[in-house]
């Protein structure tokens, strides 16, 4: 089983790519792939074919998947891009910012 640095929700900042240093939310993550995509960024067109009656086809503009290598999840009590760590606390464990030590 495959897992990732971060999850549904989190914030993130992209460290490579077209979106480099931008910020943005979790939307959905696929561990399998190692893939996740971001509210508002890494904008792809598709060619879209109406599939219903009178619905319409065309260009739409949506969010593409990124390698989830290419994030980090932003701190949000020091507000800065930082590596995951853990710890465990009344037998569960958390992630914490290696930065400052809050928990993520």
């Amino acid at each position: 089983m495959n897992t990732l640095h971060v999850k549904k929700g989190d914030e993130v900042m992209i460290i490579s790519g077209k979106d480099k240093g931008k910020k943005g939310k979790v939307l959905q993550c696929a561990p399998s792939e190692g893939k996740i995509i971001i509210e508002g960024r890494n904008i792809v067109t598709k060619h879209v074919k109406p599939r219903k009656q009178g619905q319409l086809g065309g260009i739409v503009k949506a969010e593409g998947a990124l390698y989830a290598c290419k994030v980090m999840p932003v701190c949000s009590k020091c507000d800065k891009p930082t590596r995951v760590g853990h710890e465990l606390k009344k037998d569960k464990k958390i992630r914490i910012c290696k930065k400052c030590g809050a928990e993520l």
